[in-house]
């Protein structure tokens, strides 16, 4: 359920509507916003919510009452109509902006990390991405530099001014992790770790959560939705393939998924085209289609040397080809009335 104030209400009207809505078992998480302040109520039994919904309405403070009928209820569209803008020290992801997120799959050393954040901040993107710690379906696959990759991390990011964007996996290294990192990412293994879902509401950082491999669009939302309801709404999605018939592709990349969750959920939307086709051929053109098709961002990865990469060294893009892509990006931005950040200066080891 929804509750609509009307904008002068006043700080008793707020405590009165949320300790009704509690007192018929719902319970109130209130949006204060610039022009609209709404109260969320969650859970409850459907009859109750009938007769607390012509009693709110008659309250004088209240302007709307609305019910949400889809399952989650705090991602949900209607919760902000405007959507969601996650700023991560000044870059905000849901704006204007295109968001740009490129680096290696693992940091494998220091130098190919150096290497590859300074091409990163030259084409003006803000944010770095990179595996610490990388699952793999083999036990016996190189499985991250650990601790000694989140430190290359922020070095990296400090040296070149980019927001740090790495995977968590274990709910015991959470706060680790969050100490190195701006944005902690969640992996397609790990959408439907509820555990891990409720440790990521309760810190303070962005999180970007990647759809899994063969989750419909409702459970990627209601995966949100688990870390929004232990207190954090600062969520990405990221649309990275799912599993289909075909193996052409790595995955088959669900473009249509972008604006369908745009109706369904305030909160921004990225794509991940390297993951999505597994072929660095394919990530050019799938970035534009990304960006076409109303996406919010692209995560992109870039490696020195693709061919001699430790992980996922075919779907790594060059760092010619990667400076030749954004200006290509640029434009499709521009055509859908959205803006790149411009190339900048930095200063160069090379």
């Amino acid at each position: 359920m929804i509750v609509v104030l009307r904008p002068e209400y006043t700080q008793s009207d707020l405590k009165r509507i949320m300790a009704h809505l509690q007192e018929v078992g719902l319970t109130p998480n209130p949006i204060i916003g610039e022009e609209k302040t709404i109260i969320l109520g969650i859970g409850g039994s459907e009859h109750l919510k009938v007769d607390a919904i012509d009693q709110l309405r008659a309250d004088d403070a209240v302007e709307d009452v609305l019910v949400i009928t889809k399952p989650y209820k705090l991602v949900a569209r209607e919760a902000k109509p405007n959507g969601t803008q996650i700023d991560v020290r000044g870059a905000v992801i849901g704006g204007e902006e295109i968001a740009i997120i490129a680096g290696p799959c693992t940091v494998e050393s220091e130098t190919q990390l150096m290497l590859t954040a300074e091409i990163v901040a030259e084409t003006g993107a803000k944010f770095l991405r990179g595996g610490a710690y990388k699952p793999s379906t083999s036990p016996y696959s190189f499985h991250g530099m650990g601790v000694e990759g989140l430190a290359l991390l922020k070095a990296a990011g400090q040296k070149y001014d980019l927001r740090i964007v790495t995977e968590v996996m274990d709910i015991r290294k959470v706060e680790l992790v969050a100490e190195y990192a701006d944005v902690l990412q969640i992996g397609t293994r790990n959408m439907q770790n509820y555990d891990l879902l409720r440790e990521l509401g309760m810190i303070r950082r962005p999180i970007l959560l990647k759809r899994g491999f063969a989750a419909k669009v409702e459970e990627w939302l209601l995966a949100a939705e688990y870390i929004a309801n232990a207190g954090n709404d600062q969520i990405i999605l990221c649309e990275r393939g799912i599993r289909t018939f075909e193996t052409a592709t790595r995955n088959t990349l669900d473009l249509n998924a972008i604006p369908l969750v745009k109706q369904l959920s305030h909160l921004p939307v990225i794509v991940d085209p390297s993951h999505g086709t597994g072929k660095r051929d394919l990530v050019g053109p799938m970035s534009k289609a990304a960006i076409a098709c109303g996406a919010d961002g692209v995560i992109i990865e870039v490696h020195p040397n693709p061919d001699h990469a430790i992980k996922d060294g075919s779907q790594s893009m060059t760092f010619e080809r990667f400076q030749s892509l954004i200006p290509e990006l640029g434009r499709i931005a521009s055509a859908v009335d959205r803006i790149l950040s411009s190339p900048v200066a930095v200063k160069t080891s090379r």
